[in-house]
């Protein structure tokens, strides 16, 4: 019998004693609850909003150091605008440092594109103009026409790919419902963060030179 062998088996780990502040059996956590809340939503995304998340922004602001930290140790980093009232979090740029990547990404098409380019916009005038962002599907859908022609598809199938674009939108809470309406939507500030006033102008011009050039074709093709 090997007595060192049994009373090494028949020790049990010493229970350790409850911490202050933990939430739960065994929580070795250093964030309040609060703050948990916040990064958790950070986390599952898209984003925290000022306007629709009342208990967690102020979170955001009283722990913005402590997230950062927690965002960093997982190759993430947050996006804060104070002003704007919105935060997300983001893949950090680690260079060519190999790092894993937690946050999902989907490729955009051209209608996607030019969808969030016009969304984009929409919420620029809404800020100068000092009032929130909605717009109307069926006006979202009149405003992209101009682009049917840049695409190989008849008129139902461009309203298709519209509406694929929109949904996609939706889902990603870039366009979030106004209550009591079926087709109306605010655009979400994040977008703002997503993409500058720089971005804006550069797109616009890329876009309005194809445009253009689908324009000139068919000039062209008349004359022949």
């Amino acid at each position: 019998m090997n007595l060192l062998e049994d009373e090494t088996l028949s020790i049990a780990p010493a229970p350790k004693p409850s911490r202050d502040g933990a939430l739960f059996e065994g929580d070795s956590g250093s964030l309040p609850l609060d703050a948990r809340r916040a990064l958790c939503q950070l986390l599952s995304g898209p984003s925290i909003d000022q306007g629709r998340h009342h208990q967690l922004w102020p979170a955001v602001l009283r722990y913005e150091a402590q997230l950062r930290s927690h965002l960093n140790d997982l190759f993430l980093e947050l996006v804060l605008d104070r002003e704007g009232g919105v935060a997300f979090t983001r893949q950090a740029d680690t260079g060519e440092l190999e790092t894993p990547v937690l946050l999902r990404s989907s490729p955009l098409t051209f209608i996607d594109s030019v969808l969030l380019l016009h969304l984009r916009q929409q919420l620029a005038e809404a800020d100068a103009q000092g009032r929130r962002a909605v717009v109307e599907e069926s006006v979202l859908l009149d405003a992209l026409s101009v682009y049917e022609k840049n695409l190989s598809t008849d008129r139902a199938g461009f309203n298709r790919r519209v509406a694929g674009s929109i949904a996609k939108m939706k889902d990603n809470h870039v366009l979030e419902k106004l209550r009591g309406s079926e087709d109306r939507y605010e655009v979400s500030p994040a977008l703002k963060l997503l993409f500058s006033a720089e971005d804006v102008q550069n797109l616009a011009q890329i876009y309005r030179q194809l445009r253009e050039a689908d324009e000139a074709m068919e000039e062209a093709a008349d004359e022949r």
